[in-house]
C-alpha cells in the first residue's frame, strides 16, 4: 500500500507541475495532493505544521490565479470582456495543435472579448490583450514556480526514506 501512495503522490506532483499551465487543472493544488500522499504512508511521519504551511501556500496561489490575469487586463485599461476573451482563448488554445496556443489564445481571447465591447478602438484592446497575456504569463510563472518546489520537497523526503521503502 505504502509503495501505491508514493507513486500516486508522484503522478500528483507531476500532474501540478502540468497544471501549472492548464487552467482546468489547479497546479498548486495537484501538487500538495502529492505530498499529503507520501505523507500518508507508513514509512513518512506525519508532520502537520509542513502540510499546513504547503496547504496555506496552495490555497493562497489558487485563489490570486483568478485574480492575477484580470488584474493584468485592468491594469492595461481592460474590460470584463477581456477577462472573458482570455479565459475562453486559453480553453481554446490548450485544445489547439500550434505551438504555445495558449499564449496566443490568452492573447486573441482578450483582443477580440475587447473588440466586441467596442470595435472601433483598436489600440485599446490591443493594450488590453497585453496586458493579460502578462497577467496569464505572471499567473502560470507563479504556479510553475510553486508546483515544482512542490516536486522537489516530494523528491528530497523520498530520498531521506528511500532506503526503508526498499529494504
Amino acid at each position: 500500500m505504502d509503495i501505491f501512495l508514493l507513486l500516486l503522490g508522484f503522478v500528483f506532483v507531476v500532474l501540478g507541475i502540468i497544471g501549472s499551465f492548464l487552467p482546468v487543472l489547479p497546479g498548486p493544488l495537484t501538487s500538495w495532493i502529492g505530498l499529503l500522499l507520501l505523507h500518508s504512508t507508513k514509512i513518512f511521519p506525519m508532520d502537520w505544521t509542513f502540510l499546513g504551511i504547503t496547504l496555506a501556500i496552495a490555497i493562497l496561489i489558487w485563489i490570486l490565479d483568478y485574480f492575477i490575469p484580470a488584474m493584468g487586463t485592468k491594469r492595461f485599461g481592460g474590460t470584463k470582456y477581456g477577462v472573458y476573451g482570455t479565459t475562453i482563448g486559453l480553453l481554446i488554445g490548450l485544445f489547439s495543435p500550434i505551438p504555445f496556443g495558449m499564449l496566443i489564445g490568452a492573447f486573441l481571447g482578450a483582443f477580440i472579448g475587447e473588440l466586441m465591447y467596442d470595435g472601433k478602438d483598436t489600440n485599446r484592446a490591443l493594450k488590453a490583450s497585453f496586458g493579460a497575456f502578462l497577467g496569464f504569463l505572471a499567473s502560470a510563472t507563479i504556479k510553475f514556480s510553486i508546483a515544482v518546489v512542490y516536486f522537489v520537497m516530494f523528491l528530497v523526503q523520498f530520498w531521506e526514506y528511500k532506503g526503508v521503502f526498499f529494504q
